[in-house]
């Protein structure tokens, strides 16, 4: 005869007994469903988290680094890229924010929240005894009719250099939700600026590369400008160097103004004067070598990575040859694009092809601190451009260019695909009702699966009528009900309160490729969550 597991009987805090199985107590770890349903836990946690960040009306978050730092943002990828998470699968969510960051840059969110509700369907038909697998193999399923619909309902925008209103009506729909809101038509119009500058439209390319954003704390969101050029966080060497420089033809250098020395350990000892003397007399003269063979090139500006010390920049000053040193390697690189120069590593290499041209190169100081930055304008290669965000403090700046990096990537998708669907929880209540009938015509026990994948859509425009402090269920249920008996799919939720919800009417457009990509992702993190039983720690003792 088995022996029966022994049971304790105990009381919590509020004096209500509950029971302890002992075999229970001693486990470690849990196995099979349980383990899921704990992952799913966790995944939840972090869904619910960022929320209520979803939509134009969704609430920031204020984060904590551990050196005290703040950061104040509702991007989804930024929110989970500094939260400590310790659990496995809510890792995996973070992961998972990313990659729709890295492939897409906007909908981070969305697509957290997204697999969150997939995940909390899951649980209910675990409940009922289904199998993970046939869970999993319904979503996938499901997410193919969805992504189908998608297409059905998609509208191609027409846009090109002259006419960017469909363009730009996007970027504002990105924006909408971000701190910049209240400037948001003019940062979207330097967001879709910026990208038509660099954008290949025949190849149907962007060259993210010569987008630089850059800001400066002082002036207001409204004073960001965009710059047909390069911005650099420098000055002129020399405070009695010429302030600006017209028709700049620039020496791109990464090598020091100083006299060269040999690569080994080296020492020199200098006993008398007249040794001290020709010491300064040899390292004059190669100094004034390095600056006739600049000015041989014709260059009339240098650009150097390194340093150099006084006696060198007094010499550049006394031949009037205007010099910027420090600048960092990816500025460099930025620069050297932009004037078509090719950056020199040796002197002896330096030739008048490889000088860098621009029409004008002028410093600019801002406010009563009179900081200087460096603006070269009118290069040989138009397409470089600088955004430059100013703002009240730093953590506005950083918000700011967070919320242009996702209205450029939202440009950027348009001029890859100009298909677009519409906002507002309105593509995924149509897909939704395009799921649910597809579910009603399959036979096997997948159909559960599929009506759940449909619940799961309903999310979104759930959070977002929740995060518009409109009654969610009442709100969802007579938008969706409108979409079937008028067979509208551009029926949404009216977050911004206009007494419309036709999303073509208040341009409320999303990115074909970006829906697309939150489905598709947050399908495969819910089947690969779904098919993990157990978590066994690499060198953990089994009981």
């Amino acid at each position: 005869m088995s022996q029966q597991p022994q049971a304790v009987y105990t009381t919590d805090e509020y004096g209500r007994p509950f029971i302890i199985v002992r075999e229970q107590a001693r486990k470690t770890r849990s196995h099979g469903v349980e383990a899921i349903k704990s992952h799913i836990l966790a995944a939840r946690t972090v869904a619910n988290i960022i929320k209520t960040s979803l939509g134009p009306r969704g609430l920031d978050k204020i984060l904590i680094s551990p050196d005290g730092d703040i950061t104040v943002t509702n991007d989804g990828a930024t929110i989970l890229s500094q939260m400590e998470v310790e659990h496995q699968i809510a890792k995996l969510l973070v992961q998972l924010s990313k990659s729709q960051d890295d492939e897409i840059g906007d909908g981070t969110t969305g697509v957290v929240v997204l697999a969150g509700a997939l995940l909390e369907q899951s649980e209910s038909l675990l409940d009922r005894g289904i199998h993970p697998m046939r869970i999993a193999d319904g979503f996938e399923r499901a997410c193919a009719v969805a992504v189908e619909q998608l297409d059905r309902i998609s509208d191609q925008v027409e846009f090109s250099l002259e006419n960017t209103g469909n363009l730009l009506k996007t970027a504002m729909t990105s924006l909408g939700s971000k701190i910049v809101s209240k400037a948001h038509e003019q940062f979207a119009q330097i967001a879709v600026d910026a990208v038509l500058s660099v954008a290949d439209l025949e190849r149907k390319d962007v060259l993210f590369d010569l987008i630089k954003v850059d800001g400066k704390v002082g002036g207001s969101l409204t004073d960001t400008t965009l710059i047909k050029g390069v911005l650099i966080d420098k000055d002129m060497s020399h405070p009695q160097m010429p302030r600006s420089v017209k028709d700049a033809r620039l020496a791109i250098l990464t090598c020091p103004f100083e006299p060269p020395r040999p690569k080994t350990k080296h020492k020199l000892d200098i006993t008398s004067v007249d040794e001290y003397k020709k010491l300064r007399e040899y390292e004059k003269e190669k100094f004034e070598e390095m600056i006739k063979r600049v000015k041989d090139t014709g260059a009339n500006l240098v650009i150097c990575q390194w340093g150099f010390d006084d006696e060198a920049n007094h010499l550049l000053l006394a031949n009037d040859l205007p010099a910027v040193r420090w600048v960092g390697g990816p500025e460099i690189e930025l620069i050297a694009i932009a004037t078509n120069g090719r950056i020199v590593p040796r002197f002896e290499d330096l030739t008048a092809q490889k000088l860098g041209k621009a029409g004008i190169v002028r410093e600019v100081t801002f406010g009563t601190t009179r900081d200087k930055m460096l603006v070269i304008e009118e290069c040989a290669n138009t397409r470089a451009v600088t955004i430059f965000v100013r703002g009240g403090n730093k953590m506005i700046i950083d918000e700011a260019k967070r919320a242009l990096h996702d209205a450029i990537c939202v440009v950027r998708n348009l001029v890859t695909d100009n298909r677009v669907v519409y906002g507002g929880g309105a593509a995924e209540i149509s897909c939704s009702i395009a799921v649910a009938k597809a579910a009603d015509e399959i036979p096997s026990i997948e159909q559960y699966a599929m009506r759940a994948f449909a619940a799961a859509l309903d999310a979104i425009p759930l959070a977002l009528a929740e995060n518009s402090g409109l009654p969610p269920i009442e709100t969802l249920a007579d938008v969706k009900s409108r979409q079937v008996t008028e067979g509208n799919s551009k029926l949404g939720i009216d977050c911004n309160g206009r007494g419309e919800n036709d999303m073509k009417k208040q341009f409320v457009y999303d990115p074909l490729i970006s829906k697309r990509q939150q489905f598709l992702l947050a399908t495969q993190l819910v089947r690969a969550v779904l098919k993990i039983d157990d978590v066994i720690t690499a060198g953990a003792a089994e009981d």
